[in-house]
């Protein structure tokens, strides 16, 4: 799916955050322009999707969200699947170990996409080394912070005063003076955003 992140959005007809704080107040897209983009955007009705069609829409609010490509998707579900007992759960772990993914989550970046950036920047380390790959799995133990020489950037000098009353999820500890945060177990029973079974339904034909 091509286009804006908004664009894509307005596409999908749900709010995948991708635009950070903007998302959560009047700026946001779906609530200036909920109707799908083009000319006939604002007269479209919506059909009934077939079985394969939830599939795919519930795929593509996956990928953008996540901000993955049908490839990266179908390698971590086929590790998923390797995985005994349940597929969707197991995915779902995959997904939020991603080091991208807890960048976001621990308030480092206002999105995932923005959380890629910082990683592949080179201003993320993990256990003191840096990690240019936003897809790292992380593990039990691990500390993830801002590198010490990206703390007095400009961009990212103001983060240790905006966390100190951020809340993250369970099995994330966060330190905002050190800017730095410890996976404090592996993550089960996530809530997905979406239908994460009819994700795996679609990768299982």
């Amino acid at each position: 799916m091509s286009g804006s992140k908004e664009k894509k959005e307005r596409t999908l007809g749900v709010r995948l955050q991708l635009k950070g704080e903007r998302c959560l107040g009047p700026k946001c897209v779906m609530v200036r322009r909920p109707s799908r983009p083009g000319v006939h955007g604002s007269s479209y009705r919506k059909k009934a999707l077939s079985d394969f069609g939830k599939q795919i829409h519930e795929k593509q609010k996956f990928k953008v969200s996540y901000g993955l490509d049908d490839r990266n998707l179908r390698l971590l579900f086929e590790k998923a699947s390797r995985r005994t007992g349940n597929t969707a759960g197991a995915l779902m772990e995959f997904l939020e170990r991603r080091l991208d993914n807890a960048v976001f989550l621990l308030g480092f970046a206002p999105s995932r996409s923005a959380a890629r950036q910082l990683v592949v920047h080179g201003h993320v380390a993990v256990n003191g080394k840096r990690v240019r790959s936003p897809g790292f799995q992380l593990n039990l133990k691990d500390i993830v912070g801002i590198r010490a020489q990206s703390q007095s950037k400009a961009s990212l000098a103001p983060l240790k005063e905006s966390l100190k009353k951020r809340e993250v999820p369970s099995w994330l500890e966060l330190s905002a003076e050190k800017l730095e945060g410890l996976v404090k177990s592996i993550p089960a029973d996530v809530e997905s955003p979406f239908e994460i079974n009819l994700l795996v339904e679609s990768f299982s034909k």
